[in-house]
């Protein structure tokens, strides 16, 4: 598993009963926003074997993607400042994790299979009704943060994750085998985030609204990724000049500190994206953005989201102000831009812009 790059892997049985109970909570209280996949996958989400029949174990890995730079969360609170500058969350600058992570777990799939005769697996990246935080904490990869995400500490919780849904328990993996899962467990004996509350308190948009509870309606990375309407008025302003995620609870994360840097080439920024102004992105054809966005994660929000987004960055450049940095040609060009880019716009793309003009 080393051969594929993982920081940290382990098995768990597939018994998630104890999860159901806060997941339909969850859903219940509409937290999912407009995801409604996840309401329409219900409970299948809690149970492996609905999923994939046959399965009785499951595989968990964690891939950092954590920047190369030694002062990597220095440069990222710095990126947000700079309110001319487009902001893209740093797992999505290099190339698309869904692939990259597939093609490895499959690798590792097949692997397996020469120690298990009669193996079969599925691998699953962000991409199947799978409770991938609540397998791997079980898995033994870390815990739960209060921001939701896995922690551990190790390597914080700058990584993907992946799974290996398996038709074989836990139990009946060679022994050499179990022993080297063992030996790369995390420790998740209890929960080591204790009275902190940093993630809560920089959240922009409050959308974590108690320890270990996200309401995506209210999230930067929900608004700009998975949102498909207008992007609501009250957070527009807090959203700043990210258009494409946030990473604000994770650079604040004190476990951070221990975040081991990517082994992922492939995962570093990608030439278009190195100081991008916002400007620039706005002004980039829909040939022009999907050629940019090949094979990234970027891609799949489309056009017409990808101009959304950087209209309402755009309008919180024209209401900013800072000592450090001359503005005033940029929002000179900003508004512009926005002028010429309103005549082609449908209804809800112009009520952006208008709101961005007005700032």
């Amino acid at each position: 598993m080393r051969a594929q790059g993982f920081e940290h892997w382990g098995v768990t049985d597939i018994d998630l009963h104890d999860a159901e109970a806060g997941l339909l909570q969850w859903l219940g209280a509409g937290f999912h926003g407009e995801m409604d996949y996840m309401a329409r996958h219900g409970l299948k989400r809690a149970r492996p074997a609905a999923l994939v029949p046959g399965t009785v174990s499951v595989l968990m890995v964690a891939l950092s993607y954590r920047p190369r730079a030694s002062a990597w969360v220095d440069q990222a609170w710095g990126e947000l400042e700079r309110n001319s500058q487009a902001n893209v969350s740093l797992y999505a600058r290099g190339r698309d994790y869904h692939k990259l992570l597939r093609s490895r777990l499959h690798a590792l799939g097949q692997s397996l299979k020469q120690h298990l005769p009669g193996l079969e697996f599925r691998a699953f990246c962000d991409s199947a009704p799978v409770m991938e935080v609540e397998l791997a904490h079980r898995a033994k990869l870390g815990w739960r943060g209060k921001n939701t995400l896995l922690l551990n500490r190790q390597s914080g919780s700058m990584f993907f994750l992946g799974s290996l849904f398996l038709n074989r328990a836990i139990e009946q993996l060679p022994m050499a085998l179990a022993g080297e899962i063992e030996a790369h467990q995390a420790d998740p004996s209890s929960d080591r985030c204790g009275s902190c509350s940093a993630c809560l308190d920089v959240c922009p948009t409050k959308a974590i609204v108690a320890p270990y509870r996200l309401d995506a309606r209210r999230c930067i990375s929900y608004l700009t990724i998975e949102h498909p309407g207008p992007i609501p008025v009250a957070f527009r302003a807090a959203m700043g000049n990210r258009i494409y995620g946030c990473d604000d609870c994770q650079l604040i994360c004190p476990w951070n500190k221990f975040a081991v840097a990517t082994p992922v080439e492939d995962f570093k920024t990608r030439p278009a994206f190195l100081n991008l102004s916002l400007t620039e992105a706005l002004s980039w054809s829909e040939e022009r953005f999907l050629q940019n966005t090949e094979g990234m994660a970027i891609r799949r929000i489309g056009h017409w989201r990808w101009q959304r987004n950087v209209v309402v960055a755009l309008g919180n450049l024209l209401a900013s102000g800072s000592a450090q940095e001359p503005l005033e040609d940029g929002k000179l060009h900003a508004r512009q831009a926005l002028i010429a880019l309103r005549s082609q716009a449908d209804p809800v793309l112009a009520e952006h812009i208008d709101w961005a003009l007005n700032r």
